[in-house]
Order: structure tokens, then C-alpha cells, then sequence
């Protein structure tokens, strides 16, 4: 059997991270206050995979997020992707050269779909996680680029079958109405995708409790859940996640014993004290 995921995004802009609602963005907190005050290690322990975005608008230059991104991998046992302002080929390589195992892309597939290819033929598919953002418009979903501030033109149902086609290794699909909401995923989203859809995929907006994990991940089309609320999700929060969905017999990976993360949590303040 598959093993579903749990995963945690951070939002990052110009040195701090941020919260999110509904594509509204809040800071919250530079790097320091990530690793004291969030406890970043032992969070991380709890995940499965990292999402890391560089959501800054209007971006001159990637230089401060990848300086981040470097850092953040010191603290991190699990994959990491990157994304945000990727424009061309050249950015993907720079994630990837920088720490990431894989890159989350959006515009570039509607825009530059030449650049995907580069991606891909250097890295191969399964490094590239296609971003879906959806916003419910009037009577119908509707698909958005630019860091939802630009609008497909395409009906959705001929958006998605396009992207169907792009050679890509999983989608991971955002609600932009639940982003930040704390009101629970939108499985709605869910009928939207092309009959023959067969990757892997990511569903994330809207989640702030344990209780809205568990009934989801047992859609088999659904083989991971996202979140990016920091304050619902600081302490044990998403231990509470894995718990419960271990409780619900979920095939979910149990391999963070307490004793494992204390020996993780030492050895990196000790690493991190001889670099300061």
C-alpha cells in the first residue's frame, strides 16, 4: 500500500515568513524566530515532506531565498521542494543545486512550457510538483497564475486537461477561498480533475485541526496533505495530525521515535552554537 503524506509549506518574503488568507499575506517571523519560537526541528520530525515558497511579490532576485532555503536544510531530515518566481530553467537548477529535491512550479506551465521541458529532460519528472490554484467564481472553479492574481482564460475542466498532459511527477492543488480559513479542505476541487488522471496528488487550503485530516487521505486520490497555518499547527500540532491519522488506520510512515528527535535536536544546536 501507498503511504499517504503529511506535509508542512512555509511562505517566505524579503527574510521573513508569513501567513497566508486567501492569498493575503502576513509576516510573521524572521528565520531565528522559526527555529526558537516554532520549534523547528521537532516540527519537522512530525512531516513528511517540506514545501518552502518564495512568495514575494514582484521579485528582483532569488539570492535571499536561496540563502534561506541553504539554511533551512541544515535543520531538515525531510524532502524538501522550492518554488516561487520560477520563471525559467535556470531558476529549477538553482533550487535544486541549493538543497531541494524538488521544484514547484505554476506560471511557467501556462507560460513557458519550453522551460518545463528543459527541467525535466535535465532533472527528470518526478522533481517537478505542478502547483493547481482554484477559486470558486459565480457558479464555477476557476484556475489562477501569478500567485493567484492572474486568471486562466481557459473554462477549468480545458485547463486542467492540459496540464494533464505536462510532464510533470505530482500536482499539489491549493483552494484559494479555504487558503488561511481554517474551515477544512475543499474535496470539491477533487471532481475537477481530468477522468484519466493517474499522479500523485497533493490537496492543501484551509486546514487548522487534526479532525480535517484523516477523513480526506482516504480519497485514493489523494495521496498527500498540505498545510501552512503556523499558529494552528505550533507545539504538538501536527503530532496531533500523525496521530490521528495513525488512530485512523492510515498506511502514514511511523519512523520519528522521541528519543530519535531529541538526539536530531542536539546535534543541531550543537552544530549550530560552533557556527555562531
Amino acid at each position: 500500500m501507498v503511504k499517504k503524506r503529511l506535509i508542512f509549506t512555509l511562505l517566505f518574503d524579503r527574510g521573513y515568513f508569513m501567513l497566508s488568507r486567501n492569498f493575503r499575506l502576513q509576516r510573521v517571523g524572521d528565520l531565528d524566530w522559526l527555529i526558537k519560537n516554532y520549534d523547528f526541528v521537532r516540527t519537522t520530525a512530525q512531516i513528511d515532506e517540506l514545501v518552502i515558497l518564495n512568495v514575494e511579490r514582484n521579485m528582483t532576485s532569488q539570492v535571499d531565498f536561496v540563502d534561506h532555503l541553504r539554511q533551512l536544510c541544515d535543520f531538515c531530515f525531510v524532502p524538501i521542494t522550492a518554488g516561487g518566481g520560477i520563471r525559467e530553467a535556470a531558476d529549477a537548477s538553482l533550487f535544486l543545486s541549493n538543497g531541494a529535491d524538488k521544484v514547484l512550479i505554476n506560471t511557467l506551465a501556462v507560460c513557458q512550457e519550453r522551460e518545463l521541458h528543459k527541467i525535466v529532460e535535465k532533472y527528470g519528472q518526478q522533481s517537478v510538483v505542478l502547483g493547481v490554484d482554484l477559486k470558486y467564481i459565480g457558479d464555477s472553479f476557476r484556475a489562477f497564475t501569478n500567485a493567484g492574481s492572474e486568471e486562466v482564460r481557459k473554462p477549468c475542466a480545458e485547463h486542467l486537461a492540459y496540464l494533464n498532459e505536462l510532464p510533470v511527477g505530482e500536482w499539489l492543488m491549493t483552494s484559494i477561498d479555504r487558503d488561511g480559513t481554517g474551515q477544512g479542505f475543499d474535496r470539491r476541487i477533487l471532481d475537477l480533475l481530468p477522468e484519466n488522471f493517474h499522479k500523485p496528488l497533493i490537496l492543501t487550503g484551509g486546514a487548522s485541526k487534526p479532525e480535517h485530516f484523516p477523513e480526506l487521505l482516504w480519497d485514493p486520490r489523494v495521496s498527500g496533505l498540505a498545510t501552512a497555518h503556523l499558529f494552528n499547527f505550533v507545539g504538538d500540532g501536527l503530532k496531533s495530525v500523525r496521530q490521528a491519522l495513525q488512530r485512523s488506520g492510515h498506511s502514514i510512515p511511523s519512523w520519528n521515535s522521541d528519543e530519535m528527535i531529541e538526539l536530531r535536536v542536539k546535534v543541531l544546536e550543537s552544530s549550530r552554537s560552533l557556527n555562531l
